[in-house]
């Protein structure tokens, strides 16, 4: 029989570093004592752990702390901000948008390309890739995170999608030969669902799912503290459901929806919502794309009420809150995941 594992002094050393890493990217600058305080690590230990990461060019000295007396312990540590970028990108059916940022999550540079020009769509993948070198200008990328809408083919990570004018098979295949760094391409609703998670009406839940109302209709479904695309990379492709006759998505997509009055598009919505909590049961669904931003509480308030009538499971029913493109943020920190994973270990 094994006995238990105990982690080696280099194990230790990693999880110690990553630790502090972490809390400098949460809180910003801090100290020695502070680092001390927060992680419970010993002086000794402290000091070797800075030195160490200042030695990796993970962190420098940012300034002093008013608060200590001059001298070592008065030194603020922070993140080394251009140790690594990575790009943020929302192709959609009109534009590509991009959002460049530093390893800290602070954007450094963005780029908006529409796609069809005077001659028709140009030829999508140059459109990308011009846009993203646009934006990071001479930055060295770690990582590319692209949103788009459509099902994303787990065996090749090719999107399977007629939404986006000059989408053709092999495109991801061709860009990232192109821009040789991990190029990672993702459900546009799953990164929005990420951004919810992390900034937004999702906060603090470990289950919950986001009804995307916008142009097209959809939804990303996070379980256990984690994002699940399903088996073909279609979970949530709630739009696809038949009511009355039509499809769910012909019957609340923005088009639509901006014709109706409060009360039928709440009941309208709360069709899909229904069958998303008699289903998975995730206690919280959050109306996002621009429809559910637009509703507010208000909308939001009349879904729960019908959806209370309906379900016998208990679901409360929240207006997204992210603030901006929900998208391009989850795309941002999808690839800052990635890419802090790859620099700090």
């Amino acid at each position: 029989m094994g006995g238990v594992k105990t982690a080696t002094p280099a194990m230790a050393r990693a999880i110690n570093d990553r630790l502090a890493l972490d809390l400098l990217l949460e809180r910003g600058p801090l100290t020695a004592p502070q680092l001390r305080t927060l992680t419970g690590l010993s002086r000794p230990t402290v000091s070797d752990l800075i030195e160490r990461l200042r030695d990796g060019g993970l962190i420098e000295v940012t300034g002093e702390s008013g608060e200590d007396r001059r001298g070592p312990n008065a030194r603020l540590y922070g993140i080394v901000a251009d140790r690594a970028h990575v790009a943020g990108v929302d192709v959609r059916r009109s534009a590509v948008d991009v959002t460049i940022a530093d390893i800290t999550g602070r954007s450094v540079g963005s780029s908006v390309r529409e796609i069809s020009g005077p001659d028709g769509p140009q030829d999508l993948a140059i459109l990308m890739e011009s846009a993203i070198r646009e934006a990071a200008a001479d930055r060295v990328l770690d990582t590319v995170v692209i949103g788009a809408p459509g099902l994303v083919d787990p065996r090749n990570g090719e999107l399977v999608s007629d939404n986006v004018p000059g989408w053709r098979p092999g495109l991801m295949a061709s860009v990232r030969q192109s821009m040789g760094v991990p190029v990672i391409l993702e459900n546009e609703v799953n990164l929005a669902a990420i951004a919810e998670l992390r900034t937004g009406a999702a906060m603090g839940r470990e289950d919950f799912v986001l009804l995307w109302l916008d142009e097209g209709v959809g939804a990303a479904v996070v379980l256990g503290g984690r994002l699940r695309r399903g088996v073909s990379g279609g979970a949530g492709e709630v739009g696809f459901l038949e009511m009355d006759g039509m499809s769910f998505c012909d019957r609340v997509e923005a088009k639509v929806a901006r014709h109706l009055d409060s009360a039928e598009l709440a009941a309208r919505i709360a069709g899909g919502a229904f069958t998303l909590v008699t289903i998975l049961d995730p206690g919280l669904v959050v109306l996002g794309g621009t429809t559910g931003r637009a509703g507010g509480d208000a909308l939001a308030a009349l879904v729960a009420e019908r959806v209370g009538e309906l379900s016998p499971a208990p679901a409360e029913i929240r207006a997204s809150t992210v603030v901006g493109n929900a998208v391009l943020q989850g795309a941002v920190l999808t690839a800052l995941d990635l890419a802090r994973d790859n620099v700090f270990g």
